[in-house]
């Protein structure tokens, strides 16, 4: 993989993730009890083999960079390749849903002709999966392919992922939206260097569309092909699709799949006390990482660092981000609580299944 470099997208947004991304991008969610959306494509690189990587950053960038500073935790703190920072450019009349702007890798041209490497793996950062992609790039030099991009079998209908049209692994066309059962394009992909710096430059009048809008009309002419990837993945979009991901977490098949000891999900170190436990707690089916301490009921939720559940406290179904503080006698039922709040005793939060009741996170 040293004939590889990466480059993480990390330059779009969607309003319907609601408050949760008023004061951080997708790519900084919370996730899982300790991590943020970031850390899998962080990690998924890095365990790859891929030392030189490039995030391109939103204008909402202060809490990525808190997160991921140098990138000691990867080990992309090098002297030579490691992490590259890399500026976002301004979406001009663009969706904000785009990932794969044309004009983000333009401003960052610099990164791809400094790099001999002649292969580039790009991938989005709201994308919850393990995949090597070791895999992906001997199969590109297998196939002899200009692109090749990986897909799976689209599990629910999804209007913000995308379907591969294809014929013979050969791509055809890609659409917005995608049906259960079809190919659906999972935000990553594999080009030749020299082929992206020529789309760079042979599309500046358009650049600030998604690439591969640009490029539907030359697929009979280009060599994209399809890679197909059957593991756990997940495409974080809007509130029920973060929810549904956190709770998904909670099964033995996931939780395998994606933190498998031999790839690990790596993310930044904080030292935290054990969470105590107290006597009359009773904590089901639940992620708690450290620092928390929980003296009341926690059943089939999410709980994120330093949280507390006080006695006779109940949270059911729902995420708790951390610092958050539920007070005695309180009940907080399908709802996700963000960083920092505290709901008072006896106080009674509930959501419904079909609509979470989201608490913003407390400003400081």
């Amino acid at each position: 993989m040293d004939k590889v470099i990466g480059i993480i997208a990390a330059n779009y947004d969607t309003p319907d993730l609601e408050t949760l991304t008023h004061d951080r991008t997708i790519a900084s969610l919370p996730y899982c009890g300790r991590y943020r959306l970031i850390d899998f494509a962080l990690s998924n690189m890095v365990n790859s083999g891929i030392e030189t990587v490039g995030l391109v950053l939103p204008y909402k960038y202060r809490s990525i960079i808190d997160h991921i500073g140098i990138g000691k935790e990867w080990s992309l703190d090098k002297k030579n390749g490691g992490l590259f920072i890399l500026p976002g450019s301004a979406f001009g009349i663009s969706a904000s849903t785009d990932r794969f702007i044309v004009r983000d890798f333009g401003r960052n041209s610099v990164y791809l002709h400094r790099s001999p490497a002649p292969h580039v793996v790009v991938t989005a950062s709201n994308m919850v999966c393990n995949i090597d992609y070791s895999g992906l790039y001997e199969e590109h030099l297998k196939s002899g392919a200009d692109i090749t991009m990986v897909q799976t079998v689209a599990k629910h209908d999804n209007e913000y992922v995308s379907r591969i049209i294809s014929e013979n692994g050969r791509v055809k066309d890609v659409i917005k939206g995608v049906r259960k059962g079809e190919e659906a394009f999972i935000d990553s992909f594999i080009i030749n260097r020299e082929l992206l710096t020529d789309i760079i430059e042979g599309y500046k009048a358009v650049s600030y569309s998604d690439m591969f809008q640009c490029l539907r009309d030359s697929y009979d002419q280009l060599n994209v092909r399809t890679y197909d990837y059957d593991g756990y993945v997940k495409s974080i979009f809007n509130i029920n699709s973060y929810f549904e991901g956190n709770m998904e977490s909670l099964a033995n098949e996931v939780d395998k799949a994606l933190f498998c000891p031999d790839r690990p999900i790596l993310t930044k170190e904080q030292d935290s006390v054990p969470t105590k436990y107290g006597r009359e707690c009773e904590v089901r089916n639940s992620i708690i990482p450290a620092g928390c301490k929980i003296e009341g009921n926690v059943e089939n939720s999410v709980l994120f660092r330093h949280v507390v559940v006080e006695k006779d406290a109940i949270v059911r179904n729902s995420i708790i981000m951390q610092d958050c503080v539920i007070k005695s006698g309180a009940i907080v039922e399908n709802a996700i609580i963000d960083r920092g709040n505290i709901v008072g005793e006896d106080t009674v939060i509930k959501g419904t299944e079909e609509k979470k009741f989201i608490l913003p996170k407390k400003k400081d």
